[in-house]
């Protein structure tokens, strides 16, 4: 009967600390999207990683977290941050549960549905940080050949990315 008490203790231990990291990374992403709807550029780009990645809707928006500063911080200066409000969001972590990973449905106003993805690491003395965030447009199948046939006509341009980020 012992042995099944402290597997029992242990499995609640593990699932609390679970839960425990998902209230945790959750406030990351809610203060992130507050941050941001607010303008709030020291308390938005405190929750990156200084390794942190960004992407975004654009094929050339793949951006270090210093190149993010310098495209944010002129509508963050000028107030006008971004709402992106969740509507469902999934976190899993690792074995170790030093990582995890997220997706989540946000709405906005401009864009209407989109989903962020991203992956946090806990680092020491700091909490849980981004180290990468996507934000993507989802395209329902039923007019995703009429639009990727829009992508491609203005890639075909002068102009466009033509898909390569470094352009």
């Amino acid at each position: 009967m012992k042995p099944l008490l402290v597997l029992f203790t242990l499995l609640l231990i593990t699932h609390s600390a679970e839960a425990d990291n998902t209230t945790k990374v959750a406030a990351v992403l809610d203060a992130l999207h507050a941050a941001a709807s607010h303008s709030e550029s020291e308390a938005y780009f405190d929750l990156f990683s200084d390794e942190a990645i960004f992407i975004g809707t654009d094929v050339g928006e793949y951006w270090t977290l210093g190149q993010f500063k310098s495209y944010a911080m002129p509508s963050f200066k000028k107030g006008r941050g971004w709402t992106y409000i969740p509507r469902s969001r999934n976190i899993q972590f690792s074995n170790t549960g030093e990582m995890a990973w997220f997706h989540e449905i946000l709405d906005n106003e401009h864009y209407g549905t989109t989903r962020g993805t991203g992956v946090l690491i806990l680092e020491k003395g700091k909490g849980w940080r981004i180290v990468q965030y996507h934000l993507t447009i989802p395209i329902p199948n039923d007019i995703a050949t009429d639009l990727t046939d829009r992508i491609k006509s203005y890639e075909a341009g002068p102009g466009s990315h033509k898909g390569n980020p470094e352009e």
